[in-house]
């Protein structure tokens, strides 16, 4: 437990300090935001605001648990877990590059970000099937599902569901950074009490991916100092995607892929509020049922400040991973 705490301690320290370093320097490369034309007229303000701030925090998230992990046990989960944070980090590094170099909101095509994440998603699912199986734990019941044949195109559809919604939930001033950072919390919590049952390798495993969940929430919190309005820097594709792999991969290496509409809520709303948004503006041909989408601008539209629709998805977050962890602890 000890090496858990301060494995969060020095990544909240390290991705602090980075943020110091990191941002001056995206400023002097003038890798500043190009904010959406259509968006919130408050966040026209942030126009020229350091972008690919990712790189702050993904250094902490991969390198302290290989360098914190207990000498002697096994490395299983470790490995695919820094795949998917990696992986999806660079399909947002090179989006952020293109905005970047071409000076606008859009970077690579949505098909040109999703045929990567695909092919990522399928080779990793692929291990899941023959390494871990086809069952998935079922939250609250005690019931394990197995999917069988399905399992590989259900898995692609999350990991890929997944790093979308994070992306899509990034938007406002330490929204993505502050829940996920929750949501790393609760995940931590739930595998180091699944650790407490198993034994072996699977023990070691679950052992050193809470030490990643605590990792990645320790080196959010230290980029939200930087993150939180007004924000200093934003943490890009580069940065969403990452977080996004890493909560993936959690979900896919502990079976506990049922739990994610819970401890992610907030990323789940925003990619519905899209999906929404866009089916109705088609069936109506024009008309919108929300002001804008995801549903975190709705609310600044609506009259919301900023950091109170922040606070509400905190909020909303913390009693959701609350009520996740009850299944949980005894």
């Amino acid at each position: 437990m000890q090496r858990l705490i301060w494995c969060a301690i020095l990544a909240f320290a390290i991705s602090l300090a980075l943020g110091w370093v990191v941002i001056p320097w995206l400023k002097k490369m003038k890798f500043g935001q190009n904010i959406y034309e259509l968006g919130p007229a408050t966040h026209k303000a942030k126009q020229g605001t350091p972008q690919m701030g990712g790189i702050i925090f993904m250094g902490a998230m991969v390198l302290l648990p290989v360098a914190l992990h207990r000498p002697g046990t096994s490395w299983r989960y470790i490995p695919v877990a820094i795949i998917c944070i990696l992986g999806f980090g660079l399909i947002g590094f090179a989006d952020d590059l293109l905005k970047i170099k071409m000076k606008r909101s859009l970077g690579l095509t949505p098909k040109q970000k999703l045929v990567p994440q695909i092919v990522l998603s399928i080779g990793l699912a692929i291990w899941a099937y023959f390494e871990i199986g086809t069952k998935l734990s079922v939250p609250f019941t005690g019931v394990e599902w197995d999917l069988g044949w399905l399992f590989v195109p259900f898995m692609v559809f999350v990991l890929v569901g997944v790093v979308n919604s994070a992306n899509l939930l990034d938007g406002c001033d330490g929204l993505l950074a502050g829940c996920s950072m929750i949501d790393f919390i609760t995940f931590s919590s739930v595998v180091l009490l699944m650790y407490r049952t198993a034994s072996g390798e699977e023990a070691d495993g679950l052992y050193n991916l809470a030490l990643l969940c605590s990792a990645c929430a320790g080196s959010l919190l230290g980029f939200l100092q930087h993150n939180f309005h007004p924000a200093n820097v934003f943490m890009g594709d580069s940065g969403s995607f990452a977080i996004g792999g890493a909560i993936a991969a959690v979900a896919l290496c502990t079976r506990l892929t049922f739990l994610l509409p819970i401890v992610c809520f907030g990323m789940m709303t925003s990619s519905l509020s899209v999906i929404v948004q866009r089916v109705y503006f088609k069936i109506t041909h024009g008309k919108r049922i929300l002001k804008m989408s995801p549903l975190q601008h709705h609310f600044e539209l609506s009259g919301m400040p900023e950091t109170h629709v922040v606070i509400m998805y905190y909020i909303a977050t913390i009693i959701l991973c609350l009520v996740a962890l009850t299944g949980y602890i005894q």
